[in-house]
């Protein structure tokens, strides 16, 4: 097992998911709230990565953080180092990339919420910060939950936009796909399944605190 890309992957998953849950809250709370045609091309586009290839995706942002960019070439001269093939890259790339499985269940959790108690919320004179977090989050938490765990397993699992973006660094970004691919190409199918397996348990566990932990005591729905 490579325990330093093991390590890496759990890294990014973590950073990923605890940006992507700041970015999706009051995103998806727009969403919601909000008013204007221009909410469904807001909609579109964060909901793009669902159908973009993510080799297309990688490969976008690659160009996009290169040097040949004006974008590309800010970010290095502001950051000291260039984003493609590091690190910080990888997790531009995986906040994007897993963008849709944070925002999506957390617009549902939202709009599942009664709009007679946001309007009265409302007239009680909260306002837009004060709703979501007085009401939408404590009313959506399983939808936050879910949002949590699709993000972390989907940056967990992520191959094409990380080997475009990031390569196979060791150490910077390589991550357990990356080793499961390399082990498979070189026919190395013991280590490769031991590679997989870990990747499967933390699938089942993090799904388990959807479909166990976050159901409620006495088996109510409501």
């Amino acid at each position: 097992m490579d325990w330093q890309a093991l390590a890496l992957t759990l890294r990014l998953a973590t950073v990923t998911t605890a940006i992507l849950l700041a970015v999706a809250v009051p995103l998806a709370a727009v969403l919601v709230l909000g008013r204007g045609r221009w909410l469904a091309a807001l909609e579109a586009l964060a909901a793009m990565p669902l159908v973009l290839p993510p080799t297309v995706l990688g490969f976008m942002l690659l160009v996009l953080l290169g040097p040949h960019t004006a974008v590309g070439r800010s970010l290095t001269a502001l950051l000291g180092h260039p984003l493609a093939f590091s690190f910080s890259g990888l997790v531009v790339g995986s906040v994007i990339y897993s963008l849709p499985f944070a925002v999506q269940p957390i617009v549902a959790g939202f709009a599942a919420v009664a709009p007679a108690l946001i309007d009265a919320a409302q007239l009680l004179g909260a306002g837009p910060v004060k709703l979501v977090f007085s009401l939408l989050i404590p009313l959506a938490r399983r939808s936050l939950v879910a949002a949590v765990v699709l993000s972390f397993l989907h940056t967990v699992g992520e191959f094409g936009v990380v080997l475009m973006l990031g390569g196979d660094i060791p150490g910077a970004t390589r991550t357990l796909s990356i080793v499961l691919y390399n082990q498979v190409e070189n026919f190395d199918y013991s280590a490769a399944g031991r590679t997989a397996a870990i990747l499967l348990g933390l699938s089942v566990v993090a799904l388990g605190a959807i479909y166990v932990g976050g159901r409620p005591r006495g088996g109510s729905r409501a």
